[in-house]
């Protein structure tokens, strides 16, 4: 299994283009190319389509996915102004390779979501996928109810990806799939065969106080924590903060939501973290961006870029004591970047010395997505990075 990985920030596509194909000839050599994940600054929109068909013709990998995006992620740079293309290919020998794309002009969403049988003629993946990666337009693709389908139909496979984020109207996203292209829906890799995969998801925060129970909830309104409004707790909770403490909770405040129903002892990893939306004086009740039922178990976190920094730096510590992986891409939120840390690069430069350098391409997203424990989830304000090895 071999990895390769080409950047380029040539203003005019044609250039850019023959940046990519020269750098991505030399790495590879004369094998054929399995697999070619491709992401272009917004910048390329209008001439996605020719580089689609001239990487295709040029380069013949087997399979050609990617999108368009506000900024994008190279081996060993953030590129978060002005235009960019990054891609990373893979000679994958004994690795099945499964696209589908699921068009909202060609399919019933809800049929789809809520038929099995319908969901597994759609996708087709193989028995053995070890592994999803999805793309999906914002305005056209209902990502959460996707995924939840996904974990009901295909359980315990993760699934990685990010949401296009090149522009914020309907129609202004691009996906593509080998000579596919279009503006609408999702479109998706299911990977299968000899493959070990490891999955890093850091959400970036870090828990404060302890844990509590959800008494009463409706949709994503939480009513009563343990007895009492969720505002009483914090008026109790947040005078016991330290002063960082306190200056961090005036950039937001955040609650994870558990995926590990009864269990009590709980940490880092063990949260799906979204933000509070809002809080009513008047009942105490807080909003919070996510579906709450009774019997939850949730924190209230803090985020900011030092903690952000020591998530990611803590997620990847098992990576330092395996042998390096071939390949990876990276899917990070179009908040953090320069918009969280204080200098460019913050991410790539904390993965990168902890997987060895390996050949990367990322983007910045408009929701990620990845597991936490053995379900997926879109995210926000998060990272989330696949490798790939041989099994």
């Amino acid at each position: 299994m071999k990895f390769v990985s080409a950047v380029t920030t040539e203003v005019e596509f044609e250039d850019a283009l023959k940046s990519l194909i020269q750098q991505t000839a030399s790495k590879a050599g004369d094998a054929s190319l399995d697999l070619m994940v491709v992401f272009a600054s917004a910048h390329f929109t209008h001439s996605i389509r020719e580089i689609v068909q001239d990487l295709l013709a040029a380069l013949k990998p087997g399979l050609l996915i990617g999108c368009t995006a506000e900024a994008v992620v190279s081996r060993d740079r953030e590129i978060e102004k002005g235009p960019a293309i990054t891609l990373v290919a893979a000679q994958m020998p004994e690795v099945g390779l499964h696209h589908f794309l699921l068009q909202p002009d060609s399919l019933d969403w809800p049929k789809l979501l809520l038929d099995e049988d319908e969901f597994h003629r759609r996708v087709g993946a193989p028995e053995d996928t070890r592994l999803f990666m999805l793309l999906g337009d914002p305005f056209s693709a209902p990502m959460d109810d996707l995924l939840q389908a996904f974990n009901q139909y295909f359980p315990g496979i993760p699934v990685v990806g990010g949401i296009a984020s090149a522009a914020l109207r309907p129609g202004g996203n691009t996906l593509f799939v080998n000579d596919t292209v279009t503006s609408q829906g999702v479109v998706g890799v299911a990977f299968s065969g000899a493959l070990d995969i490891d999955v890093v998801v850091s959400q970036g925060c870090r828990p404060i106080w302890r844990p509590y129970k959800v008494v009463e909830a409706r949709r994503n309104e939480i009513y009563n924590l343990e007895g009492r409004a969720p505002l009483a707790w914090l008026q109790d909770l947040i005078p016991t903060l330290s002063e960082e403490d306190k200056s961090l909770l005036q950039t937001g405040l955040f609650v994870g939501r558990s995926v590990k129903p009864g269990q009590e002892l709980l940490g880092r990893g063990d949260f799906v973290i979204r933000g509070v939306m809002s809080i009513d004086q008047q009942s105490g009740a807080i909003a919070i961006g996510d579906s709450v039922m009774d019997g939850d178990m949730i924190q209230f976190h803090l985020r900011d870029a030092m903690t952000a920094l020591e998530d990611l730096e803590m997620q990847l510590i098992p990576q330092m004591f395996r042998d390096a992986a071939c390949g990876g891409l990276l899917f990070t939120c179009n908040g953090r970047g320069t918009h969280l840390y204080e200098r460019p690069n913050g991410d790539i430069n904390i993965i990168q010395p902890s997987i060895k350098n390996v050949p990367l391409a990322g983007f910045f997203c408009a929701g990620e997505i990845g597991p936490i424990g053995k379900m997926n989830f879109l995210h926000g304000h998060t990272a989330t990075l696949v490798l790939f090895r041989p099994a």
